[in-house]
């Protein structure tokens, strides 16, 4: 199943994208070989996910998570405990 996530980096900035498996996605963040944006700033932390039916609906909702400002993805990320 596709997922968007949401990462906490080390400088307190967060990242979206998607994955279909989320896990080995963050293990390559840690390492260094998954996006520019987050090789900067290692460690990141896992902080959100969302299960999506295709991977089409997980673009269009890390598009949109993407378009949220910051409060609202905190508050996005809080709701889900």
């Amino acid at each position: 199943m596709p997922y968007v996530y949401i990462l906490k980096c080390s400088d307190n900035t967060l990242y979206t994208g998607y994955a279909l498996d989320v896990q080995r996605r963050i293990e390559q963040h840690n390492l260094g070989l998954a996006s520019k944006y987050t090789r900067a700033r290692l460690p990141v932390k896992l902080v959100y996910q969302e299960e999506k039916n295709t991977v089409s609906e997980a673009l269009k909702r890390e598009i949109a998570i993407k378009k949220m400002t910051r409060e609202q993805k905190l508050n996005l990320i809080k709701s889900c405990g």
